[in-house]
């Protein structure tokens, strides 16, 4: 015989929420939008540890660019509400991750994203030698 419980207990619980989704820390309260998810905890296990609480892994984990801050969060699916304010957010990466911003969420770009290393995108271009003042 089969133990339903068993076989079930390794399938990952579905996500709450997707890139764009405004979301609200359970616990401490800011808001933020989903930038990106992972089935379950990547973070290694030294930066989990550190963590003040230590949700459980086998969840759906987001990085959420946190309104009115320049820093990203990764969050676990059980520390996180749905932000029904329809507010947009403010921070520094919006533009670069999502294209536009309507009904109350975010319109997720194809910028990928990877934690730790800088998106790929062109440098900036040089000054037009034309701009440059007489002296």
């Amino acid at each position: 015989m089969i133990n339903l419980d068993e076989s079930y207990a390794s399938v990952p619980q579905p996500p709450h929420f997707e890139p764009g989704d405004l979301v609200k820390h359970r616990n401490y309260g800011y808001r933020g939008v989903v930038v990106s998810l992972d089935a379950s905890c990547q973070a290694s296990e030294e930066w989990y540890q550190s963590n003040q609480t230590q949700p459980a892994k086998d969840q759906p984990w987001y990085h959420v660019l946190v309104h009115q801050a320049a820093h990203v969060t990764y969050s676990a699916q059980s520390n996180l509400l749905p932000d029904n304010s329809s507010k947009p957010v403010t921070h520094p990466m919006t533009t670069l991750f999502f294209s536009g911003f309507e009904k109350g969420r975010y319109l997720r770009n194809k910028v990928p994203w990877n934690p730790g290393e800088p998106p790929d995108i062109p440098p900036p271009l040089p000054p037009d030698p034309g701009d440059a003042l007489d002296d």
